[in-house]
């Protein structure tokens, strides 16, 4: 079965995430395991505003122009899209 998975990156973070030493995911790989063999992941798509808070490692750009995406989002089956705060 063609499957496209849809990731609300708040309640991810909110959700399961916040207080874990669990940061970075895969989150193709992931929904591999967590779904049925059947389900063919065509896409992995992350939704979620631009960040307020630095990424976890730090980095040099300010807090409103700093966004973090838990995932690899260079990979063929992955994609972030980012709204506007």
């Amino acid at each position: 079965m063609r499957t496209f998975v849809y990731v609300d990156g708040f309640n991810l973070y909110y959700g399961a995430l916040k207080g874990t030493p669990f940061k970075w995911l895969d989150l193709v790989a992931l929904f591999g395991k967590v779904l049925q063999p059947r389900h063919d992941i065509l896409k992995v798509k992350y939704f979620t505003a631009r960040g307020r808070e630095r990424p976890p490692t730090g980095g040099s750009c300010s807090a409103r122009t700093c966004i973090f995406a838990p995932f690899d989002t260079t990979g063929p089956r992955s994609r972030y899209i980012s709204g506007i705060s």
